[in-house]
């Protein structure tokens, strides 16, 4: 078992960003609501307490009794955390009068203390609270200050614990990964959670938990199903049955492409073509709810009737990541969604879920499958909605209005690899709108498509924004639709962010 960190989640939107700096210091850890702490875990060498959007004296304010914590191992608050160890110590928090938000700079710091190491005078970092520490309780030490905060920084006296005013884990705070570092170092944490020992300790655990029993796994073409089925078939070989449906809804030559590549990783893979169930069903539906309903169950019918000629299948694998279980689980741990990447199924077919990545995020999710060997296109390419292009044609589905927005999708993401862009932006997608406009080819007046081109950028999908792509570039890509693909004389481009808009437009 691998040492861990863990972090008290008590409502910051920051709190996965916390969890992806110490992953990226090839440490393990885990995001836990700020009442579960696993006082049972012999692996835990130290834990991190994240902000939140409270004041310490709100009522409603999340609390947690920390004694116990602070006399075992090094305890590092951060904002609001910093704020709670300090209140709860008998220290004054209060009001800051204004917001302290965006980027400050060390004044003056004890560089002597192990936290601060490396650390130096003028360093920026970054503030977001509305409640500042006052006054802190008579065996803490203020190591750190702004010019406008006084208590930056502290120490507790005769303990390894240590609280923090700014985030360390915001990219604006320059000398962040530093402190997080040096937390690390004081938890005599030994970093050695690499891709390669999670492929070594999941693929021992798996042939642990599945023995002999077979497996079956919905692969979409995207990142987080293959890695899945690389990894489950390095643990049971023959034994996972792969099944991959053609929608209808998928990339142009999708099916045929990704076919080919799972043959090239030697995994057992059932292609199902299902176009016209799919168009047939969704024939006159304009309702993006509806169509994505309809997707999902066809989805799910195919999936089951496909599964039901394996025999003795005891398992489902899932491609579940981490900020799925993060999000799935609120604060106080109750269940907010629920996220069966195939929603029902394991119900339905009383299965067993088998979810080897539920605790990486995506980024590492990549490097695993890089380390498994996959080629990079599988590795790198962007997320493609599960409903594919059935919300990206906005209205009603033909196929006609598919073949349009397939050949006009394919000319933009291709161009996106010629022009090295592809690998720059976190997604991009072609959109056929309900508009039909007004246009001029040859000596002849056309009444034809719009399309809209969508391009973010963006580390996690909670937050994005539009990618600045070249001008050349776009007027390339625009010439190029227009001239060649049938039905289409207008192409726009989207320069929304999300929020307030989202990625997909339906």
């Amino acid at each position: 078992m691998h040492e861990k960190i863990i972090i008290l989640d008590f409502g910051s939107q920051t709190t996965q960003l916390i969890g992806r700096r110490v992953r990226e210091m090839n440490t393990y850890c885990e995001i836990v609501p700020y009442n579960k702490f696993p006082y049972n875990d012999p692996t835990v060498k130290g834990v991190i307490l994240s902000g939140s959007p409270f004041s310490v004296y709100d009522e409603s304010a999340f609390k947690a009794d920390l004694s116990e914590l602070r006399t075992k191992m090094p305890v590092l608050g951060i904002c609001y955390g910093a704020q709670f160890i300090s209140h709860t110590s008998g220290g004054t928090v209060e009001p800051a009068g204004t917001r302290e938000y965006g980027r400050a700079n060390i004044a003056s710091l004890e560089n002597s203390d192990p936290l601060l190491k490396g650390v130096e005078q003028g360093d920026q970092v970054w503030m977001s609270h509305g409640d500042t520490i006052t006054r802190i309780p008579d065996n803490f030490k203020i190591i750190a200050s702004t010019k406008e905060v006084d208590i930056a920084a502290y120490r507790v006296q005769g303990e390894e614990t240590w609280g923090v005013q700014f985030h360390p884990e915001v990219f604006h705070s320059l000398c962040g990964t530093q402190i997080l570092s040096n937390f690390l170092d004081i938890c005599e944490c030994k970093r050695d959670w690499t891709p390669a020992s999670f492929i070594e300790e999941t693929v021992k655990n798996l042939k642990e938990q599945i023995g002999n029993d077979k497996v079956i796994l919905a692969l979409s073409g995207g990142v987080d199903s293959s890695v899945v089925a690389v990894l489950l078939n390095k643990a049971i070989g023959e034994n996972l049955t792969c099944i991959f449906v053609d929608n209808g809804l998928l990339r142009k030559n999708e099916f045929e492409k990704v076919l080919e590549d799972y043959a090239h990783l030697g995994l057992n893979v059932i292609g199902v073509d299902a176009k016209a169930k799919f168009y047939g069903e969704l024939a006159g539906v304009t309702d993006p709810e509806e169509k994505r309903k309809i997707i999902g169950k066809g989805f799910i019918d195919i999936f089951d009737q496909e599964a039901h000629k394996i025999q003795d299948v005891k398992w489902l694998g899932q491609g579940t990541i981490y900020p799925d279980i993060i999000e799935s689980l609120s604060i106080t741990g109750t269940t907010i969604k629920s996220h069966h990447n195939v929603g029902g199924l394991p119900e339905k077919m009383k299965l067993k879920l088998v979810e080897p990545l539920r605790l990486l995020f995506k980024d590492e999710v990549r490097s695993v499958g890089t380390a498994l060997g996959m080629m990079p296109h599988l590795i790198k390419r962007h997320p493609f909605p599960g409903p594919g292009l059935g919300i990206r044609i906005l209205g009603d589905i033909t196929a006609e209005k598919v073949r349009i927005l397939q050949e006009a999708d394919d000319i933009y993401i291709n161009g996106l690899r010629e022009w090295d862009l592809y690998d720059k932006v976190w997604q991009a997608g072609t959109i056929l709108l309900p508009v039909r406009s007004v246009g001029v080819m040859g000596d002849e007046r056309t009444y034809e498509n719009t399309v809209a081109l969508r391009a973010v950028t963006s580390s996690d999908a909670m937050t994005a924004d539009w990618a600045h792509l070249p001008y050349e570039f776009l007027a390339h890509v625009s010439n190029e639709i227009i001239n060649k693909v049938k039905g289409v004389n207008r192409v726009v481009y989207d320069i929304s962010s999300k929020p307030p808009a989202t990625i997909e437009w339906e």
